[in-house]
């Protein structure tokens, strides 16, 4: 159950950057929101041109942010890859693999105390919600686990600059997990692929399932960081939506 628990949670880690991405592209123009979230674009990117290269494909008129309507970064209009079906996920998989690669560096290195203050109040493993009360259960914790986030980081020290570094890098990267443009079907099967080898190494080696264990508090941070900026994106984008209706925009 621990590891179907991880592959929801990683698909609401999916889903929810999916909607906070397209919540800032529709107030803002996208090639502005991809250079806000430039490390995180640059990571996605390097990690998507990686796996075009490890599974044949074509990489070609590379393109970190694109100057039309969508933004999003180009590596190519037709990268062929070679690997059928296989080829797709590993693709998607890496952008998201150096995004979670990433964040655990700079975890480790500017985000510790942050990281340490939301162990200590709130239980890092979150549950598969498998039944009606499970379902409302489910809904309390993860909105105390984004009241603890915010709690933690505003006891934090914000005039040090690791602290602001590691909260904007944070923010770049959980975002950026949303899966590039033509990746939502290999971000999903990737997400399920990891799952079952995550399952079926865990049955192997006992180190495995404490690597998934110990991977627990990055990924509470991470749906705890998106829920927060996707109801504040909620709230920002009803609000100028709101406005507009009222002033006839």
């Amino acid at each position: 159950m621990e590891y179907a628990a991880m592959t929801f949670w990683l698909l609401v880690i999916v889903f929810s950057a999916l909607g906070v991405h397209r919540l800032w592209s529709a107030l803002l123009q996208p090639k502005i929101v991809n250079s806000i979230l430039l490390p995180g674009t640059l990571v996605a990117t390097l990690g998507h041109i990686l796996g075009l290269l490890i599974t044949g494909g074509t990489v070609d008129n590379t393109t970190l942010i694109t100057d039309d309507d969508s933004g999003e970064p180009q590596t190519g209009t037709d990268p062929k890859p070679r690997v059928p079906i296989i080829g797709a996920v590993i693709i998607a998989l890496l952008p998201m693999v150096g995004c979670a690669a990433a964040i655990y560096a700079v975890a480790h290195y500017f985000g510790t105390p942050i990281l340490q203050g939301l162990a200590e109040q709130f239980k890092p493993q979150l549950h598969l919600p498998t039944s009606y009360p499970l379902f409302f259960e489910m809904l309390r914790q993860v909105l105390t686990l984004v009241e603890r986030l915010i709690t933690v980081v505003l006891d934090s020290d914000l005039t040090d600059w690791r602290t602001l570094l590691f909260l904007y890098l944070a923010i770049c990267l959980t975002v950026r997990m949303a899966p590039l443009t033509g990746d939502l079907r290999g971000s999903l099967g990737a997400i399920f692929v990891t799952g079952i080898i995550a399952f079926l190494m865990s049955r192997l080696t006992e180190s495995a399932g404490n690597t998934v264990a110990s991977t627990w508090p990055l990924i509470s941070f991470s749906v705890a960081v998106l829920l927060f900026l996707l109801m504040v994106s909620l709230l920002i984008t009803g609000a100028v939506n709101l406005a507009r209706t009222v002033f006839g925009k």
